[in-house]
């Protein structure tokens, strides 16, 4: 065989093992872009079964004064744009992953908190400053608020425009889970 043929062969294994390659990444990008459909079909489903006790007709006012002194009425501030409202609690492990999420989507959203049975408003403060998260919160330590709103587990989120429930989900939330919601609303 000649060199020319030699580069010629070459060549050629080269150009299967490109587009070999090639085929291997296309057939992963199908799989998990079936995977994100499939989990976000399933995550929406979810949402819907443990959102069933929660009211969507004559809804409970989520009204309060926040660690900072500042009133809250979630059906006026959802007037003009959407509202995240993230029940919460300073004893719940699963917050702890959430609630960083929550503290990035206040620099762009309408965030309120409500936290449930964390104790005192002193006590409450303290645990925000150390933690760094700068969202408002409603110290719910009687879980009066939890209760008119059926709130059974934390992390509970849910997102208000217009005055009215839009979105609703518990347990982990991504940041992205939280943003897509926002922008539906």
């Amino acid at each position: 065989m000649s060199r020319k043929d030699n580069n010629r062969v070459e060549a050629t294994d080269s150009e299967s093992v490109k587009i070999s390659l090639m085929r291997r990444v296309l057939g992963s990008g199908k799989q998990l872009a079936l995977f994100m459909l499939l989990a976000m079909a399933f995550t929406g489903v979810m949402d819907i079964w443990r959102g069933k006790d929660i009211p969507r007709d004559n809804l409970p006012d989520i009204k309060g004064i926040t660690l900072a002194g500042t009133d809250i009425d979630i059906k006026a501030m959802s007037q003009d744009q959407p509202v995240l409202v993230y029940f919460w609690g300073t004893w719940c492990p699963v917050c702890n992953f959430v609630s960083p999420a929550v503290d990035t989507m206040a620099s762009i959203y309408p965030v309120v908190s409500v936290a449930m049975n964390s104790g005192p408003d002193d006590k409450m403060s303290k645990y925000l400053a150390h933690k760094g998260y700068e969202f408002d919160t409603i110290n719910d330590s009687n879980n009066e608020i939890a209760r008119d709103w059926s709130v059974q587990l934390t992390p509970t989120l849910m997102v208000f425009k217009d005055g009215e429930l839009k979105h609703y989900t518990t347990g982990f939330t991504s940041l992205p889970g939280m943003w897509w919601r926002m922008l539906l609303s």
